[in-house]
């Protein structure tokens, strides 16, 4: 079913990106979008006219003038529509076919039509990111029933509204990246996203299914496709969201290139355009913490990040992101001060008291059809202060979580009993071993203390 909210931005978004009527309003050359269609068919065997307009996302006039063109150079024969259409089929020749393999060669892309990379960049500051409204009102909505101190939220609504880099630092699990990735539902507008961009001959893959959610649409016929809508060449998404933890490495933010099938892919600061990129557990990657920051100081200065293609060919493309770190670790051992000046926003997550800590117990009591009961909160509350932890907002879930595992492997209602907590504890809790005398620095090692007593049968 349609969303008809999405219609309201309709034709703003067809002012940034027009549906291209002719070859020349594409921005790509004749030659290239001729390779581009004798890979398809070269792929895709036979096509008809509806075919080619759905895979390449170009309007019948375009293709029709390569069609002409192609035709008349020998690449190209035109077949009779079948037995329940009407519309012309078009297959290559074998002069075609060699177009076609000479083209797959060069590059392996055979999807839509790329963007070129100059319109690529008016669309990006068409929908820029840092032009976001975001109110008291929008924070509160959006972060309705979620437990987060009012300090905290007070400091995150300006860091949004102003587009400036976020630095979220605080004890393991007080909700840094829960928060850190809710922040993108303050963005609740539209945007759009390439399916690949063309930087000179080269194509680079963008669209991604993984980071890139299209909204719903009407369904289109094939003739509205010809003559209505924005550039088919770019899909309207939900602003995207990035989120990379101790995996992220260097190499993830350059162009990757797969040598087998002759491709490029973006980046992931590059697919995060016009949303939000968030380095999750700061210090934990597989790079040295210095690099990886050092990597964004050029774009988060010049808003323009910097790539390049297997020739060495360097090329510009616009950096607009809110960007996102987020670290247990301390800040001072992690990035020296002339880095932490360049983010705008260092917001602190703490602890809890036990009021808050309560009405996260709560809600997870709701959330798993459990009835809140005093007696046993308290018990748990003896439980931390007996062993001195601190109060966490992801422990709740957790220890809640085992207790419903416990209920589940004795067949019985989900009711909080003292001894069932007992056991959550204790299974979720791990405590030091050191110095105990039936474990040994031998056996923490996986090694035996000695012979055993009796024979291993």
């Amino acid at each position: 079913m349609y969303d008809s909210t999405l219609a309201i931005a309709d034709e703003a978004i067809r002012q940034i990106a027009p549906r291209p009527r002719n070859l020349a309003e594409t921005g790509l050359t004749q030659d290239f979008l001729c390779d581009l269609l004798a890979k398809h068919c070269y792929w895709g065997g036979v096509l008809n006219q509806q075919q080619l307009v759905e895979r390449l996302a170009l309007a019948w006039p375009v293709l029709e003038t390569l069609l002409n063109f192609m035709r008349a150079s020998g690449y190209i024969e035109v077949r009779s529509p079948s037995e329940n259409s009407s519309l012309l089929r078009y297959a290559l020749t074998e002069r075609g076919r060699s177009l076609a393999l000479d083209a797959q060669l060069k590059s392996g892309y055979a999807g839509c039509a790329p963007v070129p990379l100059a319109l690529y960049e008016r669309v990006v500051r068409a929908q820029s990111i840092h032009q976001s409204v975001v109110t008291r009102e929008i924070m509160a909505r959006v972060f309705e029933g979620i437990v987060i101190r009012e300090s905290v939220l007070a400091q995150l609504g300006p860091a949004m509204h102003s587009g400036r880099p976020i630095f979220l630092y605080g004890p393991p699990g007080t909700g840094k990246s829960y928060i850190g990735t809710h922040l993108l539902g303050l963005l609740a507008d539209s945007v759009l996203i390439p399916y690949a961009l063309a930087v000179g001959d080269y194509v680079v893959q963008f669209f991604d299914p993984s980071i890139h959610h299209p909204l719903a649409a009407p369904e289109e016929s094939g003739q509205l496709m010809l003559d209505a809508g924005h550039d088919p060449r770019f899909v309207r998404c939900q602003r995207p969201a990035v989120v990379t933890g101790g995996e992220l490495t260097l190499d993830m933010l350059e162009l990757a290139y797969d040598a087998m099938t002759k491709q490029y892919f973006a980046p992931l600061q590059l697919k995060a355009n016009n949303g939000i990129y968030m380095v999750d557990d700061l210090g934990r990657q597989r790079v040295d913490t210095t690099d990886l920051l050092n990597r964004w100081i050029v774009p988060l200065e010049q808003k323009q990040d910097y790539l390049t293609v297997g020739s060495g060919t360097r090329f510009s493309v616009p950096f607009d992101v809110v960007l996102i770190f987020s670290t247990n670790l301390d800040p001072l051992a992690l990035a020296d001060e002339a880095f932490l000046r360049r983010l705008g926003y260092k917001v602190r997550f703490d602890v809890l008291d036990s009021a808050e800590y309560e009405a996260i117990w709560r809600q997870v009591c709701e959330k798993l059809d459990m009835e809140f009961d005093q007696a046993s909160f308290d018990f748990i509350l003896e439980l931390y202060r007996r062993e001195d932890r601190p109060l966490l907002p992801c422990q709740p879930r957790d220890l809640l979580g085992l207790v419903v595992d416990q209920c589940r492997y004795e067949a019985s209602a989900k009711r909080l009993t003292n001894e069932r907590l007992e056991r959550a504890w204790n299974s979720y809790f791990v405590r030091p071993v050191s110095g105990h005398s039936g474990f040994s620095g031998a056996s923490a090692r996986g090694e035996p203390d000695g012979p055993p007593s009796q024979p291993l049968i």
